[in-house]
């Protein structure tokens, strides 16, 4: 696919979405996850942009493909820049950057479909106070909504805006040009996000509070996991009592050849 060769939903197509539906985004970190959420009818998918995923949009040709640029890589907007570039020629559609507004700039100037990021900022939690919501506040609340700004005027065409109270996330989506991506922030922006290991049930223990589980894939694993051992078990038992390999798994040849190699 040549990288005008569009399918799924352009960022043309987001954009007028805007204010009359509801996007579905997924992150994914599989290429099984992303043809099954492709075929599902998924509107948007992600996932970083690492050596062994740069594949992934090829896969899903007909689903609008995120990369994302994973967060401490690069060095300045040259490197980004360089990097998101990479992506597109990839097959991706937009890319995600959380860095600053200046770098957000360099990648949209030269046409590069940005999404930032605002609110928990899992890079940069540490000056918002660890892993919890941001913007219960007035100060924060003004910050996030600055942050916005800042990046609306940079050129991002989206924003992810991570753990922030609903009503915030909702008076931001109705303030901005931009499109809102709600992970945990409420159903008033124009687009929801889940990671798929929460959406499947991949993880043992926490589950975020924002996410919502839709199967257990960890007890699918497990059952999985004991029948991989079962199966191993089996297989010793029968080479260790001589039962494997037995006829059906050997080639037989004539006697006469035998007969006639040791006789030669």
């Amino acid at each position: 696919m040549e990288p005008n060769d569009m399918g799924g939903m352009t960022v043309k197509d987001l954009r007028e979405a805007k204010g009359n539906r509801t996007i579905a985004y997924v992150q994914v970190a599989s290429e099984e996850e992303a043809v099954a959420a492709s075929a599902a009818g998924m509107d948007m998918i992600g996932t970083a942009f690492v050596p062994n995923r740069a594949h992934f949009a090829r896969a899903v040709p007909d689903t609008h493909f995120q990369f994302g640029l994973p967060w401490g890589k690069h060095a300045d907007s040259t490197e980004a820049l360089r990097d998101a570039m990479a992506a597109m020629m990839a097959g991706a559609q937009s890319v995600y950057c959380g860095y600053s507004p200046k770098i957000v700039e360099a990648l949209a100037v030269e046409g590069v479909p940005v999404i930032c990021h605002v609110g928990l900022v899992p890079s940069k939690a540490t000056w918002t106070g660890g892993f919890k919501a941001v913007g219960k506040t007035i100060e924060q609340a003004r910050m996030i909504w600055q942050q916005v700004q800042n990046f609306e005027s940079a050129g991002a065409f989206a924003v992810e805006m991570e753990v922030i109270p609903a009503a915030l996330a909702t008076e931001i989506t109705k303030r901005s040009k931009m499109l809102t991506i709600s992970l945990g922030s409420g159903a008033g922006c124009d687009a929801q996000y889940l990671f798929s290991a929460d959406l499947l049930g991949e993880n043992r223990g926490h589950i975020p509070r924002h996410a919502k589980t839709y199967r257990n894939f960890a007890a699918e694993r497990d059952r999985m996991q004991d029948e991989r051992i079962a199966a191993y078990g089996e297989y010793i038992a029968d080479v260790r009592g001589g039962v494997f390999p037995n006829d059906v798994q050997s080639v037989a040849t004539d006697d006469a050849v035998l007969a006639q190699l040791w006789k030669d």
